[in-house]
């Protein structure tokens, strides 16, 4: 079983006793209440089981709760009483009851524990009267003893429905985003699969019967583009879906869709789907070319559901709306009262219909603020006189959704799939009315949108919106909201931009680094010093060197470098210093070393270029060493400190910038959640090494088999993502941080977690005669262990979100959106996630935020070019633009609609820019630039222009070849000849052309019959031509040009 969640369950059992202690409604007074389950239930939808749900998160069968005065009494197995113990805080809290545990073991005859649960029911408050679920039936001895045991006690039971529905109705914020989560599933699913499907068996005259259709809708959910940011096991169907055609309809949710085929009428749609646990629903009506009587009727009806969502209300009565709803409709279209349905929608949540808040002219209970109500209101047995069969007569309308109640302002519509009658109505045309009114269009509403979808029998394919127009539709919309897009685009960076321009940020100084302070800390006693040898001093990373018969000290920071050789019998030491004039690269860190821009603090000082010295490698009589080892020694001394100093330089130029973390605060509960056998990418090391991540109050801690640390904070987290091992080799969760924390002696921002999956390597060798059956089996092994790593790493996943109370929330990314490109030095698969542009599973990983994207531009855009490049522009100008390089040509239209859908605006050109000198060019001049346009620089000419130069082009070429008069005249009178019957013919065949023209439309028949007229005509040229050769021919005659036969 999975963790229980504390903190919720804290929170609703406190609320339910606050309930039940207060609650003034004789139907809802009394003594103890029982929540029994046995194993099998006829009904998903039970209110035993729904408690369940609500307090563990969770479904638990044989376990009996008794909610008693001041104590709530847990009677199950020993496994399940050890997942309930998870509750008990072990400190008493006055405001929530006391737990007691009773565990019931499976081969206990004697059946004590229910005689102690009788003794303890009758001892809370007066114990007489108990609420129980009489109208539920489980399978199963436990639950079959509990009811005779109680039987025999003589308790007053009372049904405890009403007082569950109570305390169930409002939901609190984590109820309401699951039922907004199923909402959303529920509305993809119609909206991009069964309304498609329909539409695709409209336009191909296909014969689907209704329950193929819903067996589809219950696949669906498999899908991930319909359920791409849940986890599809979290997903059920509410109930099978309902789809009605053809005359028969029930407007009920325990109505089934019939083994009839679909008919091209009044579809009516409804279904459901739960979302850990929580229900939602839609119902809409599809309509093929209906007649103006139904297209009243269901706008009428749809201004009914709209008056019924906007009445209810916090405090609204649910008779008085039914009511108030049937008014209108008796006062406004009275032919219509009696066909509407018996109510008007009921509570929604854990259970999908909750008859105790029935919109009813019945049902005296007020609406509340946070309620969710699934509000449908439809019309049946209405007449269809239009109609040109049987089956379409007799039609109905019936519209639904799920919505929450607010306080003072109409309630939200969760379900936001489009219902009016343009979106729903499917308009069928001939060819010639579609090519009619499509003339008349561009007359008269050129530019204006359609108003309804077309479909044609003849020309389905470029009338249909849904389906073939869906290209074009999609294509200007898109534009249109680029438009706007780029209008707000300029508007908010002027404004960001000026709001930020102020002073400039001061650069933070290093402190001056001195040798020593003054010159009574030199070290004057060494030996190597009163000698007026080098001397290092590594305590003050200083070097002493005699000058001139003095000690001269030296801090390591100006000394660029040292060499040392022999020559003979000398060995020199030569040493070069920072000194101005010099261009180098190094930060400012003492006072004799450059500052950032290159120049030095103290111009007016004497600054050493170089200094050799020379020492000889011959011992003389009554020294120790030769004179040459202070040279050799100081060489090695001052090698190793200038060392330590650059690593010390590094560490501190890492650190700088980082902000300082909290501590960790370690939980000692052994149920933390865990992951254990992953490595961590960057490694500190070169050998891999695995190890231990565990989630703690604050923070996550990583523990390596060699005892390795890191702690990374919650509130450092900038995206957790979980890139599960689908398509992959490897299973990972991957932190991007807001501020970089420092691992070894590196500083990072990006850090996984991961493990592979399967074998990388393969025995090509590895050949038996049962090789296929031992590949089969390592196939499946692998497919097992994937999904064993995938349902780990989701279980600590869903442990985590619920430990930090969703602060930590877990992104997937969409493989289904994703594309190739070269953001780094390799070619990467690019995943999209719900606030970033990622790819993880490669080094160095890619995280682009897309909050901080402003624009992006598409480069070397060209039908003639197979990649084309991607440039990110940051709202923060003095950020360097991000471009990701060789994308295929045929994934732009996907990456288009993509960052349309994420509202970011995007260009696209032909040739690179550099973009370096554009950032600095607006950085500099921010006011100029946006008073030029801004970034409209980058948009393409419009259709017009272009259309306007291309026509200029065109006269150009036309003017430009003007062949001269004398080239004519310089031709022989042969050549002329030939002209003239080149002409001639050139003019028939014109003529024919203009006619073909005029004749344009022509049907296959016609065409061949000319082609046969043609032929005739031919046939009797040559006839003549052979008679004339006969004779005697007459001199200077022509030959006339035959007609040739025309090809298909």
């Amino acid at each position: 079983m999975p963790d229980l969640d504390k903190e919720t369950f804290n929170k609703r059992i406190k609320r339910f006793y606050n309930y039940w202690q207060n609650t003034k409604n004789d139907n809802e007074i009394m003594d103890a209440i029982c929540v029994v389950t046995g194993t099998d239930s006829d009904s998903s939808y039970y209110k035993t089981t729904a408690i369940q749900q609500w307090l563990f998160g969770v479904e638990i069968t044989d376990t009996a709760i008794l909610f008693l005065d001041k104590l709530v009494v847990f009677i199950a197995s020993p496994k399940k009483i050890q997942f309930l113990k998870q509750i008990e805080s072990g400190k008493e809290n006055d405001h929530l009851p006391r737990y007691k545990f009773i565990t019931r073991e499976k081969n206990e005859s004697d059946k004590s524990f229910l005689n102690e649960a009788i003794e303890l029911i009758k001892k809370s408050k007066e114990g007489k009267k108990i609420g129980a679920f009489p109208k539920e039936k489980f399978d199963g001895d436990f639950f079959k003893d509990w009811n005779k045991t109680l039987d025999q006690a003589g308790f007053d039971k009372m049904d405890a429905s009403a007082l569950v529905s109570s305390i169930l109705a409002i939901k609190d914020e984590l109820e309401l985003n699951n039922v907004k989560k199923a909402s959303e599933i529920t509305n993809k699913i119609f909206s991009k699969y069964l309304k498609d499907q329909i539409i695709n068996i409209i336009d191909g005259e296909k014969k689907v019967k209704h329950v193929k259709l819903s067996e589809g809708v219950e696949q669906a959910i498999n899908d991930s583009r319909y359920v791409s940011n849940s986890d599809k096991q979290l997903v059920e169907i509410c109930y099978p879906a309902i789809v009605q055609s053809g005359g028969n309809y029930s407007l009920k949710f325990s109505a089934s869709s019939d083994k009839n085929n679909l008919h091209f009428g009044t579809i009516i749609c409804a279904l459901g789907f739960r979302y850990k646990n929580y229900c939602s629903n839609i119902v809409r009506t599809l309509m093929v070319d209906p007649p103006e009587s139904m297209q009243q009727n269901y706008k009428y009806l749809l201004s009914l559901e709209e008056s019924l969502i906007d009445s209810l209300r916090d405090g609204v009565r649910l008779n008085d709306l039914y009511e108030k709803i049937k008014h209108k409709c008796q006062s406004e279209r009275a032919d219509l009262v009696d066909k509407l349905t018996a109510n008007f929608g009921f509570l929604i949540g854990i259970e999908f219909r909750e008859a105790n808040f029935l919109i009813s002219n019945k049902n005296s209970n007020s609406a509340k603020a946070g309620m969710t109500f699934q509000v449908s209101i439809g019309l049946s047995d209405l007449s269809n006189s239009e109609s040109k069969d049987d089956q379409g007569k007799k039609y109905a309308l019936f519209i639904g959704d799920t919505v929450q109640v607010n306080k003072d302002e109409a309630a939200t519509v969760f379900t936001q799939s489009k219902k009016k009658m343009e979106n729903v109505g499917i308009f069928i045309k001939d060819e010639e009315e579609a090519d009619e009114e499509s003339e008349e269009e561009k007359e008269t509403t050129k530019g204006k949108k359609e108003s309804v979808d077309l479909l044609s029998r003849a020309t389905r394919g470029a009338l249909l919106q849904s389906k073939t127009r869906s290209d074009t539709n999609q294509e200007h919309a898109r534009r249109e909201h680029q438009r706007e897009l780029a209008k707000r685009l300029n508007e908010e960076a002027r404004e960001r931009l000026l709001s930020q321009k102020g002073p400039a940020t001061k650069e933070k100084v290093r402190k001056a680094i001195t040798a020593y302070r003054n010159a009574s800390q030199l070290p004057y006693k060494q030996t190597e010093i009163q000698e007026l040898k080098i001397y290092v001093d590594k305590g003050h990373e200083t070097i002493i060197l005699p000058i001139f018969g003095c000690p001269a000290p030296f801090h390591i920071s100006t000394l660029k470098n040292l060499s040392s050789s022999v020559e003979g019998d000398f060995t020199y030491l030569r040493l070069n210093f920072f000194h101005p004039g010099v261009t180098i690269n190094k930060p400012s860190s003492s006072v004799a070393a450059p500052t950032s821009e290159g120049t030095y603090p103290n111009q007016d000082c004497v600054y050493i270029k170089e200094i050799t010295y020379r020492a000889t490698n011959i011992k003389e009589a009554g020294e120790i060493s030769a004179p040459s080892t202070n040279l050799g020694l100081a060489f090695k001394y001052i090698k190793d400190m200038q060392k330590e100093f650059k690593e010390k330089e590094h560490e501190e130029k890492e650190k700088e910038g980082m902000v300082k973390q909290d501590n960790l605060v370690l939980s000692h509960n052994k149920n933390n959640p865990k992951l254990k056998d992953l490595y961590i990418r960057p490694s500190a090391t070169q050998k891999r090494t695995p190890g231990t991540i565990e989630a703690h109050t604050n923070g996550f801690l990583y523990t390596s088999l060699r005892g390795e640390k890191i702690e990374i904070l919650y509130n450092n987290i900038k995206h957790a993502i979980f890139q599960p091992c689908d398509h992959e080799i490897i299973i990972l969760v991957h932190f991007h941080l807001k501020h970089a924390i420092m691992y070894g002696k590196k500083k990072i921002i990006d850090i996984q977690f991961y493990t592979e999956v399967g074998e990388v390597i393969t025995d090509l060798g590895k050949h038996t005669k049962g090789g296929d059956r031992d590949d089969l089996i390592a196939e499946q092994s692998e497919r097992e262990m994937r999904k064993k790593l995938n349902m780990a790493f989701k279980s600590f996943i869903e442990k985590v979100e619920a430990l930090t109370n969703h602060q930590i929330q877990f992104e997937k990314p969409f493989r289904d959106l994703g594309f190739n490109g070269t953001p780094n030095r390799s070619m990467v698969l690019l995943q999209p996630t719900t606030s970033c542009l990622i790819n993880v599973t490669e080094q160095p990983p890619f995280i682009l935020t897309l909050d901080q994207i402003e624009l992006v531009h598409f480069e070397r855009v060209s039908f003639h070019l197979k990649n084309f490049d991607m440039v990110f522009i940051f709202k923060d100008y003095n950020k360097k633009v991000v471009m990701i390089t060789s994308i295929p040509m045929n994934q732009l239209d996907q990456i288009k609609e993509w960052l349309n859908s994420c509202d970011i605006k995007y260009t696209e050109g032909l040739q690179s820019f550099n973009w370096p000198k554009i950032m600095k060019t607006i950085t500099d001049d921010p006011e100029g630039f946006f008073e030029q346009g801004g970034w409209s620089f980058l948009e393409p000419e419009s259709d017009e222009e272009e259309k306007e130069v291309d026509d200029d082009i065109s006269d150009e070429e036309d003017d430009a070849y003007d062949p001269s008069e004398s080239e004519d005249e310089s031709e022989s009178e042969s050549e002329s000849a030939y002209s003239e019957s080149d002409e001639s013919e050139s003019e028939s065949e014109s003529g024919s052309g203009s006619g073909s023209e005029s004749e344009s439309g022509k049907s296959w028949s016609e065409l061949e019959e000319e082609a046969r007229r043609a032929d005739l005509e031919v046939d009797s040229d040559h006839s003549d031509r052979d008679n004339k050769k006969r004779k005697k021919p007459m001199p200077n005659s022509k030959t006339t040009s035959s007609a040739k036969k025309p090809r298909k």
